[in-house]
């Protein structure tokens, strides 16, 4: 008897990067935008948490965008502009 192997409902790290990119340059074609993570957690379904950790990651990956940390104030804003 052979095992049917379900499909996984993790999602993986390159998802999550995937999605939160994805959402980035849809939200900065018309210019720079400032988001704080929490903000937008619930667009992206993703924790503040992920967020900033993939924000810091994608800083360095993302050819296509400019990303900074802009300011903290209870929560770091982000800055994020089309190259």
């Amino acid at each position: 008897m052979s095992a049917i192997q379900q499909p996984s409902t993790e999602t993986t790290p390159e998802d999550k990067e995937g999605r939160l990119l994805s959402y980035l340059r849809e939200r900065a074609t018309d210019g720079e935008i400032y988001f704080k993570s929490k903000f937008i957690a619930d667009e992206v379904d993703l924790s503040p948490k992920e967020i900033g950790a993939l924000m810091v990651k994608l800083r360095d990956s993302a050819t296509d965008l400019e990303i900074e940390k802009w300011s903290y104030t209870s929560a770091t804003t982000w800055r994020v502009e089309p190259v």
